[in-house]
């Protein structure tokens, strides 16, 4: 019996050689594909889909899945892992309270850092997908931002206008943080999202929310602890949310 040959170049093909198999991922690496594959599928497809639908588009099956996953819950706290906690760096808010530099340069140095980690499509259509299906990604983001980002920028604000004050962050006090956080954070929205601008110009977003934020808490935070220590209201909550004045229409639109 002859020898069977390569059809292309006419070699010969030992008889006896297996063709060679892929090497086998590890656990742990397989475990970390997965999750960067379906970080990948949920910002471009949402969390709507199941895992069979997740499968099919990996190239897996869908009882590989939840081998190294409990639940589809299970996997989306891993993308939430890599994708929000996994680029959080540590030293931003060790870097907001360094009082060796002035006010200003902190915050525009923090958001110079900030910005690269999560303006990218994927962190936010993530981020909005999981607000429009009501999942906790949002709130447990938020809740960090909050804690490691917004109340230490508080608290320093109060340190460079020379407040000494144990009484807790005010409803202004926070507002305005936010305000500026939300300003610099909308530039993303514009660039991922809503996809109105093809070049981002982020410095000259983030300074201008960095200098109002200055500008207008000088004022408004001290009034806003002097009136926390005298037990008098805080300054944003004296004035009722404006309310819509257009009243609805009297039936459904036809």
């Amino acid at each position: 019996m002859s020898t069977p040959k390569m059809p292309e170049t006419g070699l010969e093909t030992p008889p006896d050689r297996k063709p060679a198999r892929a090497a086998r991922m590890n656990p742990e690496a397989r475990r970390e594909q997965l999750v960067e594959q379906a970080a990948e599928f949920f910002s471009e497809n949402g969390f709507d889909a199941g895992t069979r639908q997740l499968a099919s588009q990996l190239g897996v099956t869908q009882p590989l899945i939840y081998r190294y996953f409990k639940s589809k819950e299970d996997l989306i706290n891993e993308v939430y892992r890599m994708v929000y906690v996994g680029q959080w760096q540590d030293e931003w808010t060790s870097r907001l309270r360094d009082r060796s530099l002035p006010m200003q340069d902190r915050l525009i140095a923090f958001y110079r850092s900030y910005c690269p980690a999560i303006f990218n499509r994927r962190w936010m259509r993530i981020f909005f997908f999981a607000a429009l299906k009501g999942l906790d990604i949002n709130a447990r983001y938020v809740a960090r931002v909050a804690k490691r980002i917004l109340h230490p920028i508080a608290d320093e604000m109060r340190a460079e206008l020379g407040i000494d004050s144990a009484a807790p962050i005010t409803r202004t006090e926070e507002e305005l943080v936010w305000l500026m956080h939300g300003a610099v954070f909308y530039q993303g929205i514009r660039e991922h999202v809503y996809r109105t601008v093809d070049d981002m110009d982020y410095d000259f977003g983030l300074r201008m929310a960095v200098d109002l934020y200055l500008v207008k808490a000088r004022d408004l935070v001290a009034r806003a602890v002097a009136n926390a220590e005298d037990g008098k209201p805080d300054p944003s909550l004296v004035h009722p949310p404006c309310q819509a004045t257009r009243k609805p229409p009297s039936r459904p639109w036809q």
